[in-house]
């Protein structure tokens, strides 16, 4: 719940620089997606919205559908973030059917998943993974492919503590294993960017993974230069392993 059309305005200044080589997008609290398409349409910069509602259309006084999103020209949403896990009760079921109606109209799902630091200390982690997966495979079946994952250890966000380049890797690799194994989806099929505080100073280091096919950025998305210098970042690895490039995507959240 950040942000403004001036800020957006800025964002719009830093894209206009020639970067290229890979896809970044800026996902926005709703009511600055029409100020989105209207400053960020000359750019290479895509913009999304950060949550969509689980129904196509009808009573549900203050969602947002997916079809409005998309008319509004993002290309992006949101799902599944640990904030709305955690503040809003969100499940994996409402979460699967929000990527499956995200797709339906014509947008692409950003879906969060990850551990907390109670199931991480308990070595938990691929249990929780894997029941967050499944359910998006039985609602989503083989048009999981065209979902972006981003795993996001909740104990990372906000923390200043990004997760080992070990345990991304690990973690990852297992993801990559599930898809595999689950849903006959082989790897780098499906993109799965990573999340848990990511800065300019360490984006580097965490795309050169062969397993990691992008960042979301928090709150280092808030600040133009910050979000400038991941880009960057981000291009240089695709000019080592395009094939496996997935979009940067920010959330403008702090």
């Amino acid at each position: 719940m950040n942000g403004s059309i001036a800020q957006l305005r800025a964002f719009a200044d830093v894209a206009l620089r020639d970067v290229r080589g890979c896809e970044a997008a800026l996902c926005v609290p709703h009511p600055l997606l029409h100020a989105a398409q209207a400053v960020f349409g000359a750019t290479r910069l895509r913009w999304g919205a950060q949550d969509c509602s689980a129904e196509e259309e009808g009573a549900f006084t203050g969602e947002v559908s997916a079809r409005m999103i998309r008319e509004l020209g993002a290309r992006y949403v949101i799902v599944g973030h640990s904030e709305r896990r955690a503040g809003h009760g969100e499940t994996d079921g409402q979460i699967a059917a929000k990527a499956q109606r995200a797709l339906a109209a014509g947008l692409t799902p950003i879906v969060c998943i990850g551990e907390n630091a109670e199931e991480r200390d308990g070595e938990q982690t691929a249990v929780v993974l894997r029941r967050q997966l499944l359910q998006l495979m039985r609602v989503l079946g083989r048009t999981l492919a065209s979902v972006v994952l981003a795993y996001e250890p909740l104990w990372a966000i906000g923390s200043g503590n990004t997760a080992a380049p070990g345990l991304i890797d690990d973690t990852h690799g297992a993801i990559a294993d599930m898809l595999a194994f689950h849903a006959g989806l082989s790897a780098h099929t499906v993109r799965i960017l990573y999340g848990g505080s990511v800065h300019p100073r360490n984006a580097g280091a965490i795309m050169t993974s062969s397993l990691v096919s992008g960042v979301l950025v928090g709150g280092a998305s808030l600040e133009p230069t910050d979000f400038m210098e991941i880009w960057k970042a981000a291009t240089r690895c695709s000019a080592i392993a395009p094939q496996r490039l997935a979009p940067i995507t920010a959330t403008s959240r702090g």
